[in-house]
Order: structure tokens, then sequence, then C-alpha cells
């Protein structure tokens, strides 16, 4: 039918004409800003996915940039750490030069003492002034608090290493003693007058040699008959400091000397011998006859701590778990120090919280202890603490104890030390490798949404291409299409 009103031919043409610039303006809009996904209309459930991409980007970013800024942290405080270790290693060669009595004079030892002060003092002002973004590392303001049922008589030294809380409660923690810590110990049988012969009588001529070795040295004492015994426990007890034991009378049997070692557990022996004599000198219990060669071996404790066996030492347990990594050092004195025993306190908070993770959780945050180092803080409360070598001091150079300023700067240095290596392999070990493994989750994330939203430009130049000649194709139709009409006027002649 030839028809003029209605041109049905124009209209498709038309209608074609539209599509096909309409698909080459999304094309060209793809080509210009590089993204697939300009509206929602582009591709809804692509939409979804890719901005549910770009904000998991942006939070690993984020996780990024704080495990960051903690290794920075983490680096200053290390530093700090590094500098008191080289003071530490400092007192231990004054404290070495001081114990040289005859060769020093006076004043040097006075001169000695005004720089371990200094050197204190410094180490006062490190802990103090290091700090980061504002914040103290080293005075303890990163430390955990315990609340009113940790007894500070109870343990001599607590260290929370990382302990992570669930919202604003606090961590419980339980210490249940299975095995009690026993220190090394000794009888020597001496009566009340000593009988180096062991023949009955006195006649003051005799002697008897003995040898005492200890985990820490050994030493040789000689006693003649008759000897009382107050005077041998004298006598030994002046070699107890260096050979870590101390002697008295026992009070099961009093013609028995206890000797026992200064320290608990397993690394701790005492051993009794005579010499070239066999006349029954020592025994391990006073119910058992004596005899000229023992010896006894400390134990170690046994404890569960919330449940998990702890690795012993001594006096000292610590659990490592995921949520808790604590070390306690019990009082041996106390009555902790019992099989059987139970003791509850509870973490109340501190710490230094960090969130390495893209989701803001309890499962995400990691947490490390940083232990102030002050020198009121360095060193326990059995051996002593490391202000104890100022001036007029119990540990003092000048007037003091140098073997206890010794083993106080032992104990300081691995005190110090154990704090750098927590830190390093913190650093390491956690914040390294979370960094790692972020920037693959960023990479494989980055990817994910560059599949979905960005343009694929061999796709969309082909396309182009295509719709270009489409779109003259369908532009000729419609000129076509249009002049249809006319063909009706030859009808009319």
């Amino acid at each position: 039918m030839s028809s003029i009103n209605t041109n049905v031919s124009s209209m498709l043409a038309r209608r074609v004409l539209g599509q096909q610039q309409s698909m080459m303006t999304q094309t060209l809009e793809r080509l210009s800003t590089g993204v697939s996904i300009n509206r929602g209309s582009d591709n809804p459930a692509g939409l979804i996915a890719s901005e549910s991409l770009r904000a998991e980007k942006a939070a690993i970013n984020a996780a990024i940039g704080n495990a960051e800024r903690a290794e920075q942290m983490v680096n200053i405080a290390e530093g700090g750490l590094q500098e008191i270790n080289n003071l530490l290693v400092e007192l231990q060669s004054l404290v070495g030069q001081s114990a040289n009595e005859a060769g020093l004079s006076s004043d040097e030892r006075a001169a000695n003492q005004q720089q371990i002060d200094s050197i204190l003092s410094t180490i006062d002002s490190i802990a103090s002034s290091t700090e980061f973004n504002g914040q103290k590392l080293l005075n303890g303001g990163f430390d955990y608090t315990f609340d009113s049922n940790f007894d500070d008589q109870t343990w001599t030294y607590a260290s929370v290493n990382s302990a992570k809380f669930s919202g604003s409660n606090a961590i419980d923690v339980n210490i249940s003693v299975q095995t009690e810590a026993e220190q090394a110990v000794l009888y020597f049988e001496t009566g009340a007058t000593f009988d180096a012969d062991a023949d009955g009588d006195f006649n003051g001529t005799e002697t008897r040699t003995v040898e005492i070795s200890t985990s820490q040295g050994v030493q040789q004492f000689t006693f003649a008959e008759g000897t009382e015994q107050e005077d041998i426990i004298a006598a030994l007890n002046s070699y107890g400091e260096e050979l870590g034991f101390s002697a008295a009378q026992d009070g099961t049997d009093t013609d028995f000397i206890a000797i026992t070692s200064t320290n608990y557990g397993s690394a701790e022996s005492i051993r009794g011998r005579e010499i070239q004599s066999n006349f029954g000198s020592f025994t391990t219990d006073v119910t058992v006859a004596s005899v000229n060669d023992a010896a006894d071996t400390g134990v170690d404790l046994g404890a569960l701590i919330n449940g998990v066996q702890a690795v012993t030492n001594g006096l000292n347990a610590r659990v490592s778990t995921g949520n808790l990594d604590i070390e306690l050092t019990l009082n041996g004195a106390s009555l902790t120090n019992a099989a059987g025993a139970d003791n509850d306190f509870q973490i109340t908070g501190g710490g230094a919280n960090f969130n390495f993770s893209p989701s803001v959780d309890d499962a995400g945050k990691t947490a490390i202890g940083i232990k102030t180092v002050g020198s009121q803080f360095l060193g326990n409360g059995v051996a002593g603490y490391l202000d104890d070598l100022k001036s007029g001091g119990s540990a003092s150079v000048d007037g003091g104890s140098t073997t206890s300023a010794q083993e106080i700067i032992d104990l300081a240095i691995k005190q110090v030390s154990a704090q750098r290596g927590r830190l390093g392999a913190f650093s390491k070990n956690t914040v390294g490798s979370t960094i790692k493994n972020l920037g693959v989750s960023l990479e494989n994330t980055a990817a994910a949404e560059s599949a979905i939203r960005d343009t694929d430009y061999a796709f969309e130049t082909a396309e182009l291409t295509r719709l270009q000649i489409m779109n003259q194709a369908a532009t000729q139709a419609l000129a076509l299409a249009n002049n249809a009409p006319t063909a009706v006027l030859s009808l009319l002649g």
C-alpha cells in the first residue's frame, strides 16, 4: 500500500537510528571516563558489587596505614629501649670497676657513684620523654592494669605481654598451682659442736674438709674439731651470696645445718661432699643417715593459667594464647606457692591497642603491653630495683653491695632485652606480616573491582567502530524512507 500520512519505514528507521545513537553515546561515555558502570542502569548487580569492593579497598588501605603507623611507633619505643640497654651495659662496667676495692681509691669510687647516679637519671629521663604523636611510650602508659585482687606480695614479677579485651570487659586470670616450686636443700650434719673425725671426743686437733658446689660455683671449707655450729654457719654464709645459697640451723633437727639455694627450680642444685674422708656429713633428709656425698636439685613450678598448662622455670609461669600472653613469677614465700593453691585477679585495662584488619571488631584488634623502664621499676622485689644503686642505696657502689648491684643490673638488662625482643617480634611477625598480607588483599580486591567496573577499551573501541557504521547505515536508511512517499506523486500524473 502506498501512503503519505503514515510513513512506517521512516518511523522504523528513526527508531533504529535513535537506538544506535544511544548505544554510541554510552560507548563514548565509557571510553571517556574509563568506567563501564557510570550509573545504576548500566549494570545494577555490577554496581552493587563494585561499590562493596571499593569500600573494602578503602578499609584495607586504612588497615595498612594503621599497621605502618604502629611500626613507626614500635621503632621509636625500641630506639629508646636500645639506648637504655647501652646505659645498663655502662652501669655493669662501673659496678665491675668498683668491686675492685683494693685497687680503687675512695675518690674514684665516689666518682663512679656520681656516674651511676647520672646514668640512672638519664634512664628515667628516657623513660619519661620517649613519645610518639604526643603519647608517652616507656613511662607505663601502655602497661596493663590490675584490679584490687592483684596482690603485689603474691608476685615478684608480673608482665602482661598482650591481652585482647572484649568491649570494656576485664579479663579474668586464674593461676592454679599443681606442683610447688622448690629450692635445692642439703643438710650438713655438724652437731652443736663439730666432731671432725666422728669418734665422739673433741681433741681439737682433727679437721674435716668438705666441698660445697652449686650451679654458681664451688668452695671448699675446712672445719676443726670443736668448732661451734654457729661458726660453721657463719663460714658457709660468707660464701652464700657468691654461691647462691644461705645456711641456717635446721628447724627439725638442730644437729643439722640446712643449706638452701637462693633461687627456685630445676636449674638450682647443691652438692656437698667430703674430701678424703667418709664420716657421713650430708643428707637430703634429716631422717636418713648422712653420707659423704649427697646432692639436691630444685623443682620447677607446675601450674595452669586459665586452664592452660603454663611453661614454667623456677617460680616463673607463662602462657601465650590468641587472647592472652602473660608471665607471672610467684613469691616463693607466699601461700600461693603450694600445691592446690588458687589465685584470681583481673586485668582491667591498658596496653597499646591496634586495628590491623579491614573490619573494626574484636577479631581484628591486636594489642601489646609496653612496661615502664624507669629505674624504680627495673628489677624485682627479691633482687631489688635499679634505683637501689643510687647514692645511699642498698646496692650503691659507695657503701652498698656490689654483688647485689650486679644482680640487679643483670636482671634489668634481661627485662629490657626481653621487651625489645617482644617489640621486635611484634614489628616483624605481626606488623610486617600484616602489611604484606593486606598488600596482597588490596591487589586482589582492586583486580576484582577492575574486572567489574573498568572499561575494556579493546571491546569498546571495536563496539564504537561497529556503532559508527550502523549509525551511518541507519541514517542512510532514514533518508531513503523519507524520500519514498514522493513516488506517490507519479500516480497523480
